[in-house]
């Protein structure tokens, strides 16, 4: 019996002795709340690799749209704070979502701890080849010569080309009809067939119909012309002031991350985006890598909330 114990003994010993695992020791992954094959979704198959060479563990994308992206947000927020399921999302659940959809199951500025705004892009205001309309002028025209009649495609309610527009008519004194679709590609398939006039599209996803002469772009949404597209002005540059709008993603987890943790977590997804390759390959379709610190997104987040909010409410904006 005295055996027993004293070997019972040293077998506690030994396991409390025994170091804890190490981060990671097993498979991480990349929830994206929204389908295959979108910017947001891109993003993540770019990083996902990186990561898994930095870290030395599987990295595994999964996919769980809905909503407007925030059935998958909510996912994230009832998973376990350990580090293996990551948010890979777009601003909408971050910064607009909560301000137009009843309901959203999370807070988005309480219950996740903020990684990095890992990219962004600003929108591109384009038109198909066969339009009559050649500038932001002949835009602005149109749309006061009949009021809201002019068709502009979005992603979705919601969508940052949806809510760029708002914005566009608000900045303008103008109004347009809004025509909201299930994604961007349909969106883009139909500005493309003449069935839309216009769309405020994220450059990257329309810049190749651009550069084939299919579509028309007048003006560029960010506070710079784009690199891809140099002869292409900003829209302040056309007069139109205050509707600065860039299109982003931002990474989380779900909150109370380990401090160790944490920081192992984002120094990885800031080696992985600063990537020479990485970058070269999101500047040849006009996204910047921003890679900031967690501090950094959250005055950001707390900031595009605000803007976001202000304008859903000014122009009563519903997710109907």
């Amino acid at each position: 019996m005295k055996s027993l114990l004293a070997t019972l003994c040293l077998s506690l010993a030994a396991l409390a002795a025994a170091p804890a695992h190490a981060w990671p020791d097993k498979p991480i992954t990349l929830l994206v709340p929204f389908p295959p094959g979108g910017s947001t979704d891109s993003l993540a198959r770019v990083l996902a690799p990186k990561l898994q060479e930095k870290l030395g563990t599987n990295v595994i994308v999964d996919n769980k749209p809905g909503a407007t992206g925030t059935i998958g947000t909510g996912q994230v927020k009832r998973s376990p704070a350990d580090g293996y399921t990551v948010l890979v999302s777009s601003l909408g659940p971050f910064v607009i979502a909560p301000h137009l959809i009843k309901g959203v199951p999370y807070d988005a500025g309480l219950d996740f701890d903020l990684l990095t705004v890992a990219v962004q892009a600003p929108n591109v205001l384009v038109v198909p080849a066969a339009s009559p309309l050649k500038s932001v002028a002949d835009v602005i025209a149109e749309l006061k010569n009949e009021p809201g009649r002019m068709s502009f495609a979005s992603s979705g309610n919601g969508s940052s080309d949806h809510l760029t527009a708002e914005l566009f008519w608000l900045q303008t004194g103008t109004s347009g009809s809004h025509v909201p679709y299930k994604g961007g590609a349909p969106a883009i398939q139909d500005l493309l067939g003449g069935q839309v006039q216009a769309s405020f599209q994220n450059v990257n996803a329309v810049l190749q119909h651009i550069q084939s002469g299919k579509l028309r772009a007048l003006a560029i949404t960010g506070d710079k012309r784009s690199s891809v597209l140099p002869n292409v002005p900003t829209l302040a540059e056309s007069g139109v002031k205050g509707a600065d709008v860039y299109s982003w993603q931002g990474i989380a987890a779900p909150k109370g991350l380990p401090g160790d943790v944490k920081a192992k977590l984002h120094a990885a997804l800031v080696s992985s985006l600063n990537d020479a390759a990485v970058k070269a390959d999101f500047a040849k379709i006009g996204i910047e890598v921003v890679a900031n610190t967690p501090e950094q997104f959250a005055v950001f987040q707390t900031g595009e909330s605000a803007r976001w909010k202000k304008l859903i409410e000014t122009r009563k904006i519903t997710a109907d």
